[in-house]
């Protein structure tokens, strides 16, 4: 069985074992420039179909991941030719209040959906490499990378999330370094425009966890006061596919405690998304939201529920039916 891998033959591994391999981290690269969990790895099958079917032609004159970078840049460029930009409530219209109608839900394709970080883990032994991997699937900074034309798109990750060269870029976009150079240029002052702050989960922090700790005990509690001490003045809380957000405590509050108190009683299941905390929000009467937090300087300064439960729970691994007396226990 012949096989190529970073310009070299192999022999000694089946071909779809060493595309494979790449999965991850091509799944990250698809899902920033889609915006998209499932039309990423849409993209990616596509990707690996085109490589097997022309892996035997495959001279090894550049590496196997740049080859598949290219394939799979197409794909994505070709998916964004005919697609609208994501975008997340905030970036439809102001915000509301408590009283405002939250408005009918809008199809799939207006979002930034949520990605679960084991589908897009990077095997690195670097800290540094791995922080780079986690900021660069937040919520905030893939909703900014759709503010870009979709060229501009693929540079701005591939240089400033994955440290390629201009030189690879060029190669791989069959274009010049002074292209590149002046779209990275006008790409990094468009995303510079974009608040894409915050932390992201940390492993092993203690701080952080005492923080979802207390979220925790606070929402289930529906404890209104130890919720607001969790969260910065100007929070914000978002809820795909409904256009409504809010920011601010207390149209927060108001909502919680009016047109959102059926979330009472509710258990939260936790999970990570995004490079960021999550929970799987189970209501008294069944899987309501994929909760994901948004944290900054020890506090919660932004909420997103994504109520597509039916799809969204089996990907995070999270159940449909929730087995409350195990969970209590």
């Amino acid at each position: 069985m012949v096989a190529v891998t970073d310009g070299a033959i192999r022999t000694d591994e089946p071909p779809e074992l060493l595309l494979e391999a790449y999965r991850g981290e091509l799944t990250a690269f698809c899902y920033r420039m889609l915006g998209s969990f499932f039309e990423a790895e849409d993209a990616v099958q596509d990707t690996m179909v085109r490589a097997w079917r022309g892996l035997a032609g495959f001279e090894g004159r550049a590496a196997l991941r740049s080859w598949l970078y290219r394939i799979a840049t197409n794909v994505c460029l070709t998916m964004l030719g005919s697609a609208q930009r994501r975008a997340r409530p905030m970036d439809l219209g102001p915000p509301g209040t408590a009283a405002s109608a939250p408005g009918d839900p809008l199809p799939d394709d207006t979002w930034v959906g949520p990605v679960p970080d084991a589908r897009v883990a990077v095997s690195t032994d670097d800290p540094a490499e791995a922080a780079v991997a986690r900021e660069s699937i937040r919520l905030a900074f893939v909703a900014a990378l759709q503010h870009l034309p979709p060229r501009q798109r693929a540079v701005l990750i591939l240089r400033d999330v994955l440290a390629w060269s201009a030189a690879e870029v060029a190669e791989l976009l069959d274009t010049s370094v002074a292209s590149v150079n002046s779209a990275l240029q006008r790409a990094r002052a468009t995303v510079a425009d974009a608040d894409t702050g915050g932390d992201t989960l940390r492993p092993l922090d203690a701080e952080q966890a005492r923080l979802l700790d207390r979220y925790v005990k606070a929402f289930e509690a529906y404890d209104m006061d130890a919720l607001a001490a969790l969260l910065h003045e100007d929070v914000t809380l978002n809820m795909p596919p409904l256009p409504l957000w809010l920011r601010g405590w207390a149209d927060i509050r108001a909502w919680m405690l009016g047109p959102g108190s059926g979330c009472r009683g509710s258990r939260l299941v936790p999970t990570e998304a995004n490079g960021m905390p999550a929970f799987g929000q189970y209501r008294t009467t069944g899987p309501w939201a994929l909760i994901v937090l948004d944290i900054s300087d020890g506090r919660i300064r932004g909420v997103t529920n994504f109520l597509d439960v039916r799809r969204l729970f089996p990907l995070f691994g999270l159940p449909l039916r929730l087995d409350r007396a195990r969970v209590a226990g």
